[in-house]
Protein backbone atom coordinates (compact mmCIF):
# COMPACT_ATOMS: atom_id res chain seq x y z
CA UNK A 1 0.00 0.00 0.00
CA UNK A 2 3.13 2.75 0.92
CA UNK A 3 4.57 1.47 -2.22
CA UNK A 4 1.85 2.61 -4.43
CA UNK A 5 1.18 5.85 -2.74
CA UNK A 6 4.67 6.58 -3.11
CA UNK A 7 4.47 5.54 -6.92
CA UNK A 8 1.14 7.45 -6.79
CA UNK A 9 2.72 10.65 -5.39
CA UNK A 10 5.69 10.46 -7.79
CA UNK A 11 3.70 10.23 -10.36
CA UNK A 12 1.42 13.66 -9.50
CA UNK A 13 4.64 15.43 -8.92
CA UNK A 14 6.03 13.95 -12.07
CA UNK A 15 2.92 15.71 -13.93
CA UNK A 16 2.83 18.74 -11.85
CA UNK A 17 6.50 19.49 -13.05
CA UNK A 18 6.10 18.80 -16.48
CA UNK A 19 3.57 20.92 -16.58
CA UNK A 20 4.84 23.71 -14.91
CA UNK A 21 8.08 23.56 -17.35
CA UNK A 22 5.49 23.49 -20.06
CA UNK A 23 3.81 26.94 -18.58
CA UNK A 24 7.14 28.72 -18.37
CA UNK A 25 8.63 28.00 -21.83
CA UNK A 26 5.76 29.09 -23.01
CA UNK A 27 5.20 32.29 -21.35
CA UNK A 28 8.68 32.70 -22.45
CA UNK A 29 7.85 32.37 -26.27
CA UNK A 30 4.38 34.46 -26.00
CA UNK A 31 7.09 37.27 -24.53
CA UNK A 32 9.82 36.60 -27.32
CA UNK A 33 7.15 36.48 -29.86
CA UNK A 34 5.55 39.68 -28.25
CA UNK A 35 8.76 41.42 -28.06
CA UNK A 36 9.90 40.65 -31.89
CA UNK A 37 6.52 41.52 -32.90
CA UNK A 38 6.86 44.80 -31.46
CA UNK A 39 10.55 45.37 -32.83
CA UNK A 40 8.93 44.50 -36.17
CA UNK A 41 5.80 47.22 -35.63
CA UNK A 42 8.45 49.93 -34.86
CA UNK A 43 10.55 49.35 -37.64
CA UNK A 44 7.55 49.25 -39.75
CA UNK A 45 6.45 52.85 -38.57
CA UNK A 46 9.51 54.19 -39.64
CA UNK A 47 9.68 53.01 -43.02
CA UNK A 48 5.98 54.33 -43.39
CA UNK A 49 7.15 57.51 -41.89
CA UNK A 50 10.07 57.57 -44.43
CA UNK A 51 7.68 56.82 -47.28
CA UNK A 52 5.32 59.58 -46.41
CA UNK A 53 8.18 62.36 -46.20
CA UNK A 54 11.33 61.19 -48.83
CA UNK A 55 14.49 62.56 -47.16
CA UNK A 56 17.23 64.09 -49.08
CA UNK A 57 20.08 62.30 -50.96
CA UNK A 58 23.01 63.15 -49.17
CA UNK A 59 26.88 62.15 -51.56
CA UNK A 60 29.67 61.82 -49.57
CA UNK A 61 33.22 62.29 -50.96
CA UNK A 62 35.51 59.57 -49.22
CA UNK A 63 39.36 59.11 -48.69
CA UNK A 64 41.77 60.30 -50.77
CA UNK A 65 40.31 58.58 -54.09
CA UNK A 66 37.52 60.53 -53.37
CA UNK A 67 35.24 57.66 -53.50
CA UNK A 68 31.58 58.50 -54.04
CA UNK A 69 28.77 57.27 -51.46
CA UNK A 70 25.20 58.24 -51.06
CA UNK A 71 23.17 58.41 -48.25
CA UNK A 72 19.15 59.35 -47.02
CA UNK A 73 19.88 62.15 -44.75
CA UNK A 74 17.76 61.42 -41.80
CA UNK A 75 19.42 58.26 -41.69
CA UNK A 76 23.20 60.22 -41.48
CA UNK A 77 21.53 62.13 -38.74
CA UNK A 78 21.57 59.29 -36.37
CA UNK A 79 25.27 60.39 -36.21
CA UNK A 80 25.96 63.68 -34.24
CA UNK A 81 28.49 64.45 -36.25
CA UNK A 82 26.59 64.36 -39.51
CA UNK A 83 23.53 66.07 -37.55
CA UNK A 84 26.02 68.77 -37.06
CA UNK A 85 27.60 68.58 -40.54
CA UNK A 86 24.09 68.96 -42.76
CA UNK A 87 21.90 71.26 -39.76
CA UNK A 88 24.56 73.83 -40.29
CA UNK A 89 25.70 73.83 -44.08
CA UNK A 90 22.57 72.97 -46.02
CA UNK A 91 19.03 74.34 -46.35
CA UNK A 92 15.84 72.86 -46.74
CA UNK A 93 15.68 74.24 -50.17
CA UNK A 94 19.63 73.31 -51.20
CA UNK A 95 19.55 70.38 -53.69
CA UNK A 96 23.38 70.12 -53.89
CA UNK A 97 24.39 68.33 -50.54
CA UNK A 98 27.91 66.77 -50.29
CA UNK A 99 30.12 66.17 -47.51
CA UNK A 100 33.60 65.82 -48.09
CA UNK A 101 35.74 63.28 -46.00
CA UNK A 102 39.40 62.92 -47.13
CA UNK A 103 40.79 61.26 -43.78
CA UNK A 104 38.14 58.40 -43.77
CA UNK A 105 39.00 55.26 -45.14
CA UNK A 106 36.09 54.06 -47.86
CA UNK A 107 36.22 50.81 -46.92
CA UNK A 108 35.98 51.06 -42.77
CA UNK A 109 33.02 54.13 -44.29
CA UNK A 110 30.99 51.66 -45.95
CA UNK A 111 30.63 49.57 -42.73
CA UNK A 112 29.56 52.83 -40.97
CA UNK A 113 26.64 53.21 -43.84
CA UNK A 114 26.04 49.99 -43.73
CA UNK A 115 25.96 49.79 -39.68
CA UNK A 116 23.31 53.22 -40.17
CA UNK A 117 20.55 51.33 -42.09
CA UNK A 118 21.14 47.93 -40.75
CA UNK A 119 21.70 48.19 -37.42
CA UNK A 120 24.77 45.73 -38.04
CA UNK A 121 27.88 45.70 -40.26
CA UNK A 122 29.23 42.46 -41.88
CA UNK A 123 30.04 39.98 -40.78
CA UNK A 124 26.52 40.24 -38.30
CA UNK A 125 26.72 39.17 -35.15
CA UNK A 126 23.90 36.20 -34.89
CA UNK A 127 22.73 34.15 -32.33
CA UNK A 128 23.38 29.95 -32.33
CA UNK A 129 20.17 28.75 -30.73
CA UNK A 130 21.65 25.41 -30.25
CA UNK A 131 24.98 26.90 -29.01
CA UNK A 132 22.80 29.52 -27.17
CA UNK A 133 25.95 31.72 -27.72
CA UNK A 134 26.93 34.99 -30.34
CA UNK A 135 28.81 33.82 -33.27
CA UNK A 136 30.32 36.14 -36.38
CA UNK A 137 28.28 35.39 -39.89
CA UNK A 138 30.55 32.89 -42.21
CA UNK A 139 33.14 32.33 -39.53
CA UNK A 140 35.50 29.73 -39.57
CA UNK A 141 36.87 27.56 -36.85
CA UNK A 142 39.72 29.85 -35.42
CA UNK A 143 42.65 29.03 -32.98
CA UNK A 144 42.45 30.69 -29.32
CA UNK A 145 45.55 32.39 -28.77
CA UNK A 146 47.67 34.57 -31.14
CA UNK A 147 49.80 33.53 -33.55
CA UNK A 148 53.57 33.94 -33.59
CA UNK A 149 53.89 34.44 -37.40
CA UNK A 150 51.44 37.07 -39.31
CA UNK A 151 52.03 36.33 -42.70
CA UNK A 152 48.98 38.82 -44.48
CA UNK A 153 51.26 39.77 -46.85
CA UNK A 154 55.22 37.99 -47.74
CA UNK A 155 56.47 41.76 -47.52
CA UNK A 156 58.29 42.26 -43.95
CA UNK A 157 56.46 45.77 -43.48
CA UNK A 158 53.35 43.86 -43.26
CA UNK A 159 54.31 41.42 -40.96
CA UNK A 160 56.34 40.60 -37.32
CA UNK A 161 57.96 38.42 -35.18
CA UNK A 162 58.32 34.87 -36.80
CA UNK A 163 56.85 35.93 -40.25
CA UNK A 164 57.04 32.80 -42.80
CA UNK A 165 56.46 30.20 -40.13
CA UNK A 166 52.74 29.10 -40.66
CA UNK A 167 50.27 30.33 -43.21
CA UNK A 168 47.64 33.05 -42.74
CA UNK A 169 44.18 31.39 -41.82
CA UNK A 170 41.50 32.98 -43.98
CA UNK A 171 39.94 34.05 -40.71
CA UNK A 172 42.39 36.32 -39.89
CA UNK A 173 42.67 37.97 -43.35
CA UNK A 174 38.64 38.07 -42.95
CA UNK A 175 39.30 40.11 -40.05
CA UNK A 176 41.27 42.72 -41.16
CA UNK A 177 41.17 45.63 -43.60
CA UNK A 178 43.72 47.07 -45.15
CA UNK A 179 44.44 51.25 -44.17
CA UNK A 180 46.01 53.47 -47.12
CA UNK A 181 46.23 56.22 -44.48
CA UNK A 182 49.18 53.92 -42.91
CA UNK A 183 49.73 51.08 -44.86
CA UNK A 184 49.16 48.65 -43.04
CA UNK A 185 46.33 45.52 -42.18
CA UNK A 186 44.80 45.98 -38.68
CA UNK A 187 41.43 44.60 -37.25
CA UNK A 188 38.10 45.64 -38.72
CA UNK A 189 36.60 45.88 -35.78
CA UNK A 190 39.14 48.37 -34.33
CA UNK A 191 38.86 50.59 -37.54
CA UNK A 192 35.04 50.70 -37.24
CA UNK A 193 35.62 51.33 -33.93
CA UNK A 194 37.23 54.62 -33.83
CA UNK A 195 35.52 55.95 -36.86
CA UNK A 196 32.29 55.04 -35.01
CA UNK A 197 34.27 57.01 -31.85
CA UNK A 198 34.58 59.47 -34.63
CA UNK A 199 31.48 60.20 -35.70
CA UNK A 200 29.55 59.97 -32.23
CA UNK A 201 27.96 56.60 -32.64
CA UNK A 202 28.14 54.89 -28.70
CA UNK A 203 25.92 51.74 -30.03
CA UNK A 204 27.95 50.99 -33.40
CA UNK A 205 31.46 51.22 -30.52
CA UNK A 206 29.67 48.70 -28.17
CA UNK A 207 29.10 46.42 -31.19
CA UNK A 208 32.22 46.40 -32.88
CA UNK A 209 34.08 45.67 -29.58
CA UNK A 210 31.62 43.02 -28.96
CA UNK A 211 32.65 41.55 -32.07
CA UNK A 212 36.33 42.05 -32.16
CA UNK A 213 35.95 39.80 -28.70
CA UNK A 214 34.94 37.21 -30.72
CA UNK A 215 38.10 37.10 -32.82
CA UNK A 216 40.83 34.36 -32.43
CA UNK A 217 43.65 33.10 -34.23
CA UNK A 218 44.64 36.77 -35.04
CA UNK A 219 48.87 37.38 -35.14
CA UNK A 220 50.75 39.03 -33.01
CA UNK A 221 51.72 41.78 -35.75
CA UNK A 222 48.35 42.30 -36.08
CA UNK A 223 47.28 42.97 -32.92
CA UNK A 224 50.23 45.02 -31.99
CA UNK A 225 49.45 47.27 -34.88
CA UNK A 226 45.64 47.46 -34.48
CA UNK A 227 46.47 48.25 -30.36
CA UNK A 228 48.76 51.69 -31.37
CA UNK A 229 46.15 52.75 -34.49
CA UNK A 230 43.66 52.41 -31.09
CA UNK A 231 45.59 54.26 -29.15
CA UNK A 232 46.23 57.42 -32.04
CA UNK A 233 42.60 57.22 -32.88
CA UNK A 234 41.12 57.62 -29.58
CA UNK A 235 40.76 59.57 -26.63
CA UNK A 236 42.87 58.78 -23.40
CA UNK A 237 39.37 58.88 -21.78
CA UNK A 238 38.50 55.84 -24.06
CA UNK A 239 38.20 52.89 -21.32
CA UNK A 240 36.86 50.40 -23.13
CA UNK A 241 39.08 49.12 -26.57
CA UNK A 242 41.85 50.57 -24.84
CA UNK A 243 41.84 47.85 -21.90
CA UNK A 244 40.23 45.31 -24.17
CA UNK A 245 44.13 45.26 -25.92
CA UNK A 246 45.83 45.53 -22.63
CA UNK A 247 44.00 42.59 -21.12
CA UNK A 248 44.68 40.33 -24.32
CA UNK A 249 48.34 41.32 -24.24
CA UNK A 250 48.65 40.73 -20.56
CA UNK A 251 46.50 37.58 -20.55
CA UNK A 252 48.94 35.78 -23.82
CA UNK A 253 51.78 37.28 -22.72
CA UNK A 254 53.74 33.87 -23.12
CA UNK A 255 52.98 34.47 -26.91
CA UNK A 256 54.03 37.99 -26.66
CA UNK A 257 57.14 37.31 -24.71
CA UNK A 258 58.29 35.09 -27.46
CA UNK A 259 57.09 37.04 -30.50
CA UNK A 260 60.26 38.92 -32.20
CA UNK A 261 57.73 41.50 -33.17
CA UNK A 262 56.58 42.91 -30.00
CA UNK A 263 60.24 43.56 -29.39
CA UNK A 264 60.71 45.52 -33.01
CA UNK A 265 57.08 47.55 -32.22
CA UNK A 266 58.62 48.68 -28.96
CA UNK A 267 62.00 49.86 -29.82
CA UNK A 268 60.77 51.98 -32.70
CA UNK A 269 57.76 53.25 -30.79
CA UNK A 270 58.66 57.19 -31.20
CA UNK A 271 61.14 57.15 -34.06
CA UNK A 272 58.67 55.77 -36.97
CA UNK A 273 55.26 57.36 -36.54
CA UNK A 274 53.56 55.38 -38.18
CA UNK A 275 49.68 55.08 -36.32
CA UNK A 276 49.86 58.79 -35.58
CA UNK A 277 50.50 60.67 -32.33
CA UNK A 278 49.79 59.09 -29.13
CA UNK A 279 50.29 55.39 -30.47
CA UNK A 280 53.02 54.84 -28.44
CA UNK A 281 51.23 55.43 -25.04
CA UNK A 282 50.12 51.63 -25.41
CA UNK A 283 53.52 50.37 -24.52
CA UNK A 284 53.74 52.46 -20.89
CA UNK A 285 50.33 51.83 -19.94
CA UNK A 286 50.90 48.12 -21.04
CA UNK A 287 54.02 48.33 -18.30
CA UNK A 288 51.47 49.71 -15.63
CA UNK A 289 48.74 47.67 -16.61
CA UNK A 290 51.62 44.52 -16.32
CA UNK A 291 52.96 46.37 -12.67
CA UNK A 292 48.66 46.18 -11.05
CA UNK A 293 48.16 42.71 -12.02
CA UNK A 294 51.56 41.37 -10.29
CA UNK A 295 50.72 43.18 -7.22
CA UNK A 296 47.43 42.13 -7.69
CA UNK A 297 48.98 38.31 -7.73
CA UNK A 298 51.36 39.33 -4.91
CA UNK A 299 48.96 40.50 -3.07
CA UNK A 300 46.53 37.58 -3.28
CA UNK A 301 49.63 35.14 -2.59
CA UNK A 302 50.69 37.16 0.60
CA UNK A 303 47.00 36.93 1.92
CA UNK A 304 47.98 33.06 2.21
CA UNK A 305 51.38 32.63 2.93
CA UNK A 306 52.92 35.93 3.72
CA UNK A 307 56.19 37.06 1.76
CA UNK A 308 57.97 39.59 -0.32
CA UNK A 309 59.72 39.97 -3.34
Amino acid sequence: MDSQHRVDKAARLTRKGSMRDAQKVSKLQRSLNKEETSRTQSVQTRLNDKSLAPSPIVTLVVGVEARLFAAHEDVLCQSPFFERVIRSNFTDAQNNRRISLPDEEPEVFSGILEYLYKGDYYPRLLHNKQRNSWELEDSLPRRVTPQTSPTINDSPKFGGGRAGQTPQTPAAVEATVFLSGISQHILRDTAIYCAADRFGLEELKRLALRKQGLQAGIDVGTILRSAQYCYANTPDSDSRLRAHYLALIIRCRKTFKRSGTMQAEMEKCGSDNVYGEGSGKLFFDLFVAMCNHLDDVIDASNARTPKTI
